[in-house]
């Protein structure tokens, strides 16, 4: 499968959006990677969740990450080092009012569940409560667009800011666009992205956009080298690493991801597209998921851990 290349548009065009004042909704890992980059690029941040707790330690985790970026900064000047803090978070925003978040934001961006029906209820929440000039976005990674925004009544003003795990250390930004999604919204992502830093690429509402569609299915295939007895776990994560050049092989990757994570990932790619073979299931992940062992996070998964 081939990706039409997105049409590409001036930085300077009369189109773009300026973005000044970000919502993110989900104050999770990537939530709160997300305002963190915001508010580093001086942009003024909600952090929303329905959790006040999720809230508090989101923000605590801001404060502890933008505090290592700026000892490295400013290793000699602990003046420094605290202004770059206190600036920072001076810019975040924790709340769990979602109306009077997102009444006055240029921005919406959405980091929740991997659940479309879940999805679908917030946006039209969201939609409810921004303005209508608001750009909405959603952080999936395995999701379609097409059926995240079915019920959207201005699709034109959706899209996609895939950012990957950790958010403030990762450099890539995939925007994507589905059919629906204007030349003027499409521009604004794109210049929001590398407003906060990011590097761009451009990717059409495919299953996985670009990495995760290249990724998971690699992943799976390495998973049923192992299965056929071809080779051990071991010995392909090595051979992934020393002569491909790759940091982690596919074993210590999916351990790291969580296996429920690919799982979920792959389980709604099979029953989307239940004919082609790189969506095919796995009977060891699925094992493993079945019995708990979910990677690092669980202490077990095709590795243990301590």
């Amino acid at each position: 499968m081939f990706i039409t290349p997105v049409r590409a548009f001036s930085a300077t065009s009369a189109l773009n959006i300026a973005v000044k004042n970000v919502t993110v909704v989900g104050a999770g890992l990537m939530g709160s990677g997300i305002a963190q980059v915001s508010a580093a690029a001086n942009l003024n941040v909600n952090l929303v969740d329905t959790n006040q707790k999720a809230l508090e330690k989101a923000k605590k985790n801001i404060e502890q990450s933008i505090a290592r970026v700026a000892k490295k900064k400013h290793a000699d000047d602990q003046g420094a080092q605290k202004k770059l803090v206190d600036s920072v978070l001076s810019k975040v925003n924790i709340t769990t009012n979602l109306r009077d978040a997102v009444k006055d934001s240029d921005l919406i961006v959405e980091a929740i569940v991997e659940n479309i029906d879940v999805k679908q209820k917030l946006f039209a929440e969201i939609e409810d409560a921004a303005s209508s000039k608001a750009l909405l976005a959603t952080n999936t990674s395995s999701l379609r667009l097409c059926d995240i925004g079915a019920n959207l009544k201005h699709k034109e003003r959706f899209g996609g800011l895939h950012f990957f795990n950790p958010v403030p250390v990762m450099k890539l930004l995939e925007v994507v666009r589905f059919d629906p999604t204007s030349d003027e919204t499409f521009e604004s992502l794109v210049q929001y992205g590398k407003s906060v830093g990011k590097v761009t690429v451009a990717c059409k509402d495919t299953p996985g956009f670009i990495v995760n569609r290249l990724l998971v299915p690699y992943s799976f295939e390495a998973f049923r080298l192992a299965e056929r007895g071809d080779a051990s776990m071991k010995d392909i994560d090595t051979a992934m690493k020393l002569g491909a050049g790759y940091p982690m092989g596919p074993f210590e990757l999916g351990d790291y991801v969580g296996l429920d994570t690919l799982k979920f990932i792959m389980d709604g790619w099979s029953k989307a597209h239940p004919n082609d073979p790189l969506f095919k299931p796995c009977e060891s992940l699925d094992k493993l998921v079945n019995e708990g062992k979910l990677g690092r996070k669980s202490g077990e998964g095709f590795f243990k851990y301590n």
